[in-house]
C-alpha cells in the first residue's frame, strides 16, 4: 500500500469513527454473541500487510544466491539492493525505505544471515526466514497474521498440546502413545500452530509467560521429533538428538539444548557443553531467564522412562505448578528414595547432572529437596538423616528407555 493510499485510509477511517451512525444504519453485533468457527486450530488474527511486500519482494529478481568470501548464501538479497527496490517501485524516500527493511526483521520476515538484529542500506545480506535452510521441524511457509505475543500464542499451543495429551497420554503421564498421536487430527492441527511459532514475538514477554510457554514447547518438541525422526537408542543419537531438534520460534532456531540450558537455565551450559549455549552477541540472548530456575528440572520431558510425567503449564500460577510437579516427583520412588535402615539417600540423576541450580554443594541440594518436600515420613526421615550427617548419598540409575 502506497505511502498517499494509506493517508486517505486513514482519514477515512476517522471519519468514520468521528461521526454518528445514520438512523436506518445496521446495528452493530454484540461480541458476546460470537459463534467459534468450529475450527480447533484456528487463530483469529489481523492480516500483517508486510506480507504482501513479502510477496512483491520475491517476482523482484533480488533474491538469489550471493558469494561472500568461500561461502554461497542462497537465497537472499542485500540490504542496499531492497533499499534501491523500494525507492524506485514505491516512491519512498530512502529513510522510509530503510525502516521498511528493519520492519521486515521486526516482524521476523527476513534476517540477517549472521543473525544481527539491524537492517542496514549496505552490502549486508538478509534472506527470507521461510527461505532458510533450517532443519527446524516447523520452518516453511510463514503465518500472514501479525506476529502473536508469547502470551497468546503459547496459551492456544497448551491448549492444542492438552488435547493430545488427554487422548494419547497414560493417567499417570508417563507413556505416550506416539503411534496414535502421529495418526491424529488434533497432531495435524497442532503442527499448523507451530508456524505461528516462527514469527511470535517473545522478547516481551513476562518470567512467567516464558517458562510456561518454553516447557510447554519443549515437551511437543520432544514428541514431533520422535515421531518425525525417530527416537535416539544410544549416547551419540542422544546428543545430536537435543542439538540438531529445533523450531523456528520468534525469527530464530531454538535446540532442545537452547530452550533447557539457553533459554530457562539462565544461558549456562549444559552436560557435555564446553560452551554457554548464546554468545553475548546472541540475539537470543535477550529471552533467556536472567537466572535459572530449578523446577523446571521436574517438568521438562525429554523422552525417556525416567523423566518426570508429562503435564502443561499456564503463565498464570505457573510457579505454584511447577512446585506441585516437584513435590510429585520427588515423593515418587523414581525421584528420591530414603532408606533409614541403611541410611542411604537416593536421588535421581537429574540433581546431580543439574546440582549447580540446586546449591553449591551436595549438602545444599538435600537442603532444597528438604524445603520442598512436604511434611510426612519422607520430609522427616531425610531431616534426621542431614541432623546427623551419618548418611551416604547416591544416585538413581537412569532409564534412557522411550517412554512409549
Amino acid at each position: 500500500m502506497q505511502v498517499k493510499d494509506k493517508v486517505k485510509w486513514q482519514e477515512a477511517l476517522e471519519e468514520v469513527i468521528n461521526n454518528e451512525p445514520p438512523p436506518d444504519a445496521p446495528q452493530v453485533p454484540d461480541p458476546s454473541t460470537a459463534v467459534e468457527d468450529g475450527s480447533p486450530d484456528h487463530i483469529i488474527c489481523e492480516p500483517d500487510e508486510y506480507a504482501e511486500l513479502v510477496e512483491e519482494l520475491r517476482k523482484s529478481g533480488l533474491i538469489k544466491d550471493h558469494w561472500r568470501g568461500f561461502r554461497v548464501h542462497r537465497k537472499s538479497f542485500s540490504g542496499k539492493e531492497f533499499i534501491d527496490w523500494v525507492v524506485k517501485t514505491k516512491g519512498l524516500p530512502r529513510e522510509v525505505a530503510l525502516e521498511m527493511g528493519q520492519e521486515l526483521m521486526d516482524r521476523h520476515f527476513g534476517q540477517h544471515v549472521h543473525a544481527q538484529d539491524t537492517f542496514e542500506d549496505k552490502d549486508q545480506l538478509y534472506t527470507l526466514l521461510d527461505d532458510d535452510d533450517s532443519t527446524a521441524l516447523n520452518s516453511g511457509s510463514l503465518s500472514e497474521c501479525q506476529p502473536q505475543p508469547a502470551g497468546f500464542l503459547g496459551e492456544e499451543i497448551r491448549k492444542m498440546i492438552l488435547k493430545i495429551y488427554n487422548a494419547f497420554l497414560s493417567a499417570d503421564g508417563k507413556k505416550v502413545d506416539y503411534k496414535g498421536i502421529s495418526g491424529s487430527t488434533e497432531y495435524q492441527q497442532y503442527l499448523r500452530l507451530t508456524k505461528e511459532l516462527v514469527r511470535c514475538q517473545i522478547s516481551d514477554a513476562t518470567l512467567e509467560e516464558k517458562l510456561s510457554f518454553f516447557i510447554n514447547v519443549y515437551n511437543a518438541l520432544v514428541i514431533h521429533a520422535n515421531i518425525s525422526v525417530g527416537p535416539p537408542v544410544n549416547l551419540w543419537q542422544r546428543y545430536k538428538f537435543f542439538n540438531t531438534v529445533k523450531y523456528l520460534i520468534g525469527g530464530h532456531t531454538y535446540s532442545l539444548q537452547d530452550i533447557e540450558n539457553g533459554v530457562l537455565r539462565g544461558n549456562r551450559r549444559g552436560l557435555g557443553m564446553l560452551t554457554r549455549p548464546f554468545s553475548q552477541s546472541d540475539p537470543r540472548l535477550k529471552v533467556a531467564l536472567e537466572k535459572p530456575e530449578p523446577l523446571i528440572h521436574f517438568a521438562l520431558v525429554c523422552g525417556a522412562k525416567s523423566c518426570p510425567p508429562i503435564k502443561t503449564y499456564t503463565a498464570d500460577g505457573v510457579l505454584d505448578q511447577l512446585e506441585f510437579a516437584a513435590i510429585a516427583f520427588l515423593e515418587d520412588e523414581s525421584g528420591c528414595i530414603i532408606n533409614m535402615e541403611k541410611k542411604q539417600i537416593k536421588l535421581s540423576q537429574i540433581l546431580k547432572w543439574y546440582q549447580d541450580d540446586f546449591g553449591d554443594s551436595k549438602q545444599e541440594v538435600l537442603q532444597w529437596v528438604h524445603h520442598i518436600l512436604p511434611d510426612g515420613v519422607k520430609k522427616s526421615n531425610l531431616q534426621e538423616l542431614l541432623s546427623t550427617g551419618n548418611f551416604k548419598l547416591s544416585y538413581l540409575t537412569y532409564d534412557w528407555g522411550l517412554n512409549s
